[in-house]
């Protein structure tokens, strides 16, 4: 490491050339190429998959997406004459737009195949407003106050131009008048609601730089976290791009994987440029302090950034498509962010020189000359306190903990549609209109789809939806549909419950376990229950099935790491419980905010909902690796101290003193930047945002600095303690280099006695 970096010093404008040519050629590359993500969450072997694949074998024109157009009038009815005239005129235009395969309305004129929707989470049948032109034999509201048309476009809605959909906004939107509201809902409109562009970034970037500021006193050392985290972040995202014409991205994942990035990139930058400052007050040049922070610092950055990496992927044992593309674009992003942390920082730090450093930083270096820097103020005072009181302190952590975790008992996996969009929107308007107007249920009909042999199986079909109608939680049923050649048939049953509502998830079960065997028996019938809530409750039974296998090994690798480098069982373990602690808790204020609706429609998040199936997942990845890399720089300084002194109240009160506030400040960033993206507008983006804000939160300002240490003074020497065999067999992976710290020793002799009198001074003064 220290090699790597006294060459990016020494040729620290090919360094930084090489960057920027990774950066504009990937960029340019991603320009020409055009974006390829996906929003097909299916899950294969699922029920509700087969279903849609076998409809899509029989009824191939339903394969394009569905939008619906509702219009509602306060008073009056959508069927007075100008009311029809003013539609039927809107929905012939919208039938002649570029890219609609078809227009369904109420009035007659503009019949067509019906296409089946697929929601939010494409081939996961998920997006349940659009999805209602089979739903009802009348597209009239009985009030006569409510109306709507189905929009099939002739692709799928990841396929649809952004152009072709806003046409479609526009003119339906162009027919709304006093006394006559028009609003849209679907998977194709919803991306044409009007972006935010990079306000999340943009606002967490300038908190981070902020931050940097008050940390360091000098604008040249805060500005180059940050610039180095762009340059990373930058590549990643470009680079994620083209990913996703090899493999199968999700389109959240380049988002996600910018938050990630730029939270753990900015840093990693901090972490090395503050240990590139500390050599320079000790007298280094800033060759040689850029080296030592790489070879040092840098070494843990690494470490870190690999564990999560492993975290990331991890998600690859869970064999699901979309998520593996999540994983990888997150671990290349992460890769990238260390890569430049390493490599293009120690370059820009040799380029700003002793500016590194505040202009009373300097003047003071220049007047008394080189001085260790040991913890004094309230890094010190606080270890002490911490030292003092473990029992009480650490019993306060864990109630905190244990508060914030209790709503995680409640956690309710599903699906959100756009019933959870905000009020605003024309997608939430348009989900409401329907709800109110044909009831709840019409926003998550279930699509029963089979293969027909013979005229015993017709028959059967031909009643079945007679059994339907009288089976609890069944709104209404409509008659099988057959495909030409008669070979594949499909029902819709619309249930009397909302998609995302227990009851329907019953109706759900009950269908696949009673009414529907009942039915079939006799016949060679095999009917394959799908559609919104079916699919939503196969994709969360999936997730949940495979989560245990995957956080064990997820938390076991980690562990493993955490064994080797550290030489102990106890590190390990604690940090296995702190991580398990701190993703409950982050998930407790996840379900208050947006399961509960604590406030999410208070910040534009839209409607109470469920938490989505794929989110514990991706956030046990993200949350150890992001822990691990704290759990890391702590202990490490513990465990130096620890390995010179033998002593372990001195190592613990040391390594928390003089890590606590880079950690505390590396927090605040994080937080800032993750907390911005509350601002994205996307609600699943939003969830990540606040869950590991929460999770960060509490990690850096409860776990790693008040609970971890008032354990490990509990503990004692145990801490430490490894079985002799196990020691002999283990290998040896050193975080920090043994020759880095005999350089450390050396630099701090000269005043080391005096600062360890003025930081015991400091203990002194707290009470009791």
């Amino acid at each position: 490491m220290a090699a790597l970096a006294r060459w990016c010093v020494r040729h620290r404008l090919i360094a930084v050339l090489l960057w920027l040519l990774a950066f504009g050629g990937v960029t340019a590359a991603a320009a020409v190429a055009g974006p390829s993500y996906s929003n097909d969450y299916g899950v294969p072997g699922t029920e509700s998959g087969r279903a849609a694949r076998l409809l899509q074998e029989g009824f191939p024109g339903l394969g394009g997406d569905s939008d619906t157009v509702v219009w509602h009038t306060p008073d009056g009815s959508v069927r007075a004459a100008g009311v029809e005239r003013t539609m039927t005129r809107t929905l012939a235009r919208i039938a002649g737009l570029p890219g609609v395969a078809s227009v369904s309305g109420p009035y007659g004129g503009h019949a067509g195949h019906a296409g089946h929707g697929h929601g939010r989470h494409g081939g996961h049948p998920g997006r349940s407003a659009h999805a209602t032109h089979r739903l009802a034999t009348h597209r009239i509201s009985e009030d006569g106050r409510t109306a709507y048309a189905t929009v099939t476009f002739a692709q799928q809605a990841e396929d649809i131009r952004r152009s072709e959909a806003r046409s479609v906004v526009r003119v339906a939107e162009a027919a709304e008048r006093d006394g006559l509201q028009v609003e849209l809902g679907g998977s194709a409109v919803e991306v044409t609601e009007s972006p935010r562009g990079h306000t999340a970034e943009v606002v967490g970037v300038a908190v981070a730089a902020v931050v940097l500021l008050l940390a360091f006193g000098s604008l040249a050392a805060s500005l180059l976290p940050i610039a180095t985290a762009l340059v990373g972040v930058g590549t990643a995202y470009a680079g994620i791009g083209l990913l996703g014409h090899a493999m199968t991205v999700a389109d959240f994942a380049p988002m996600l994987a910018m938050l990630i990035g730029l939270g753990v990139g900015i840093d990693y930058a901090l972490f090395i440029v503050t240990r590139h400052r500390r050599g320079l007050k000790r007298g280094l040049s800033v060759a040689e302090a850029a080296g030592s922070a790489v070879a040092t610092t840098g070494r843990a950055v690494v470490f870190a950034g690999a564990t999560v990496c492993i975290a990331l992927l991890g998600m690859l044992i869970l064999r699901l498509g979309f998520l593996n593309g999540v994983a990888v674009a997150a671990s290349l992003t992460v890769m990238l962010t260390v890569a430049a942390s390493v490599t293009l920082l120690p370059a820009l730090l040799s380029y700003i020189g002793p500016r590194a450093l505040s202009r009373r930083e300097r003047r003071r270096l220049a007047d008394r000359g080189p001085r260790p820097e040991l913890p004094t103020g309230l890094a010190a005072r606080w270890s002490a306190l911490v030292e003092r009181r473990p029992k009480l302190l650490g019993s306060l952590a864990v109630a905190v903990v244990a508060l914030l975790a209790l709503p995680t008992l409640s956690l309710h996996l599903g699906t959100s549609d756009q019933g959870n969009d905000p009020r605003a929107s024309t997608t939430r308007k348009a989900y409401d209109l329907l709800a109110e107007g044909f009831g709840p249920g019409v926003n998550g009909p279930l699509t029963l789809v089979t293969r027909v042999d013979g005229g015993d199986d017709k028959f059967a079909l031909d009643t079945l939806d007679t059994t339907l109608r009288a089976t609890r939680g069944v709104a209404s049923v409509t008659p099988a549909v057959f495909a030409s050649g008669g070979r594949i048939a499909h029902l819709t049953v619309v249930p009397t419950t909302a998609p995302q509502s227990q009851a329907t998830s019953d109706l759900v079960d009950r269908l696949r376990t009673k009414v529907l065997p009942r039915a079939e028996a006799g016949t060679s019938l095999d009917v394959q229950v799908g559609g919104v809530t079916a699919g939503h409750d196969d994709f969360a039974e999936v997730i949940v099935g495979k989560l245990p296998l995957f956080v064990g090994v997820v938390i076991g690798f980690g562990c493993l790491l955490l064994l080797v480098a550290f030489r102990s069982l106890g590190i390990p373990l604690k940090a296995a419980v702190m991580n398990i602690a701190a993703v409950a808790a982050a998930f407790g204020v996840v379900v208050a905010v947006f399961q509960w609706g604590w406030g999410s429609e208070a910040l534009g998040l839209g409607r109470a909902g469920p938490i989505e199936p794929f989110l514990p997942v991706i956030m046990v990845s993200v949350l150890f690796g992001l822990s691990m890399d704290y759990q890391v720089f702590l202990v490490s300084r513990m465990y130096e101290e620890w390995l010179e002194t033998g002593d372990n109240r001195r190592a613990v009160r040391v390594g928390l003193a003089e890590t606590s506030r880079v950690i505390n400040s590396a927090a605040v960033i994080m937080i800032s930047v993750f907390l911005a993206f509350v601002l994205s507008g996307d609600r699943v983006i939003a969830m990540f945002g606040i869950a590991l804000a929460s999770a960060v939160a509490l990690d850096a300002f409860v776990l790693r600095t008040l609970l971890v240490p008032a354990l490990m003074h509990l503990l004692g020497a145990a801490n430490w303690w490894l079985p002799g065999w196990l020691e002999r067999r283990l290998p040896r992976i050193s975080i920090e280099p043994p020759e880095c710290r005999a350089a450390h020793e050396r630099l701090g002799r000269v005043s080391v006695e005096e600062l360890r009198e003025e930081q015991q001074h400091d203990v002194r003064d707290i009470p009791g």
